[in-house]
């Protein structure tokens, strides 16, 4: 999940750029043509069949706390319990694929969305925790984005004990050590800011969960990293906060679900499903639960 993001965050500030520089969204893009019958797996996954069967199949990220993961035999997360919402709402029950990420967002959804892996398992109804951007969405024509029910920031843990005072903010770790996902989009960041002049002080651990171990262990000062996965490893010694980061353009992203392109109306149901869930304040209530901040998506 961590290059995944990474590299979807870094098309997003290239985006970014691009409509800021005056192209319209979508301008330059060349409709690519729409695969018809493009696995016998997409066969009977529309909305009314969904209802007439009973459950409806989602994907979610393995090993990816606070959001979905197996515990005891069990899976869990925010996103899962988002899952069970939205399958509620349609009055059928909910059935989970934990995948493995791959080298990028599109190759996600072509395993687990409009196509299918090439080896073992078959397409979803739904993917969970599907970053948004609206240029990545015209690229990617067999996929509906849909149900954004959260937005994403890159955030920095801390020990107290170690800022006892005042926060640390990027510059800070000139000096002091802090703690990274590898590979992971503050990795990325903290690896070129300012100058490279932070990497001997970048202690990369295999997970954002590890990293924040880590920091509770004081083998660093500082861990940084997206907001919840963050919060999800504090302890009565850390604490966390969101500071401005300088030069970072895709600090923020929204996190929302891919449906099939054919099939509209379950991606209709979803996000009514979502909406009335975000006005009434039960995705707030499923954030809270799991000790996580919520912003909601300002959509437009």
């Amino acid at each position: 999940m961590r290059q995944q993001l990474a590299g979807f965050l870094a098309i997003a500030a290239l985006a970014c750029g691009w409509a800021q520089a005056g192209q319209t969204r979508c301008a330059d893009h060349v409709p690519q043509p729409k695969p018809q019958n493009a696995s016998r797996d997409i066969v009977g996954q529309d909305l009314e069949t969904i209802l007439e069967r009973g459950f409806i199949t989602f994907a979610a990220y393995e090993d990816f706390p606070p959001w979905s993961y197996e515990e005891a035999g069990r899976i869990k997360g925010a996103d899962i319990d988002l899952a069970r919402l939205i399958a509620a709402e349609l009055g059928v029950e909910a059935r989970f694929t934990l995948v493995a990420a791959g080298e990028n967002l599109d190759a996600d959804l072509r395993n687990w969305i409009w196509k299918g892996p090439i080896v073992g398992g078959s397409v979803a109804n739904v993917m969970l925790h599907v970053p948004y951007d609206s240029e990545f969405a015209c690229r990617v024509e067999q996929v509906v984005f849909t149900g954004q029910y959260h937005v994403e920031e890159v955030a920095i843990a801390y020990r107290r004990d170690a800022y006892p005072e005042d926060p640390p903010l990027p510059a800070y770790f000139r000096f002091d050590s802090v703690a990274v996902e590898n590979d992971s989009i503050a990795d990325f960041y903290l690896s070129a800011f300012p100058g490279g002049q932070l990497s001997g002080n970048i202690r990369r651990y295999p997970t954002a969960a590890a990293a924040m171990a880590g920091l509770d262990r004081a083998e660093t000062k500082a861990a940084m990293g997206p907001l919840a996965q963050l919060e999800a490893g504090l302890t009565a010694q850390t604490a966390v906060h969101s500071p401005p980061l300088p030069g970072f353009s895709a600090g923020t992203w929204t996190a929302g679900v891919a449906v099939h392109f054919s099939y509209r109306p379950l991606a209709y149901a979803v996000e009514d499903a979502i909406a009335a869930a975000l006005q009434d304040g039960r995705i707030a209530g499923i954030f809270a639960a799991h000790g996580l901040s919520h912003r909601p998506p300002e959509l437009r």
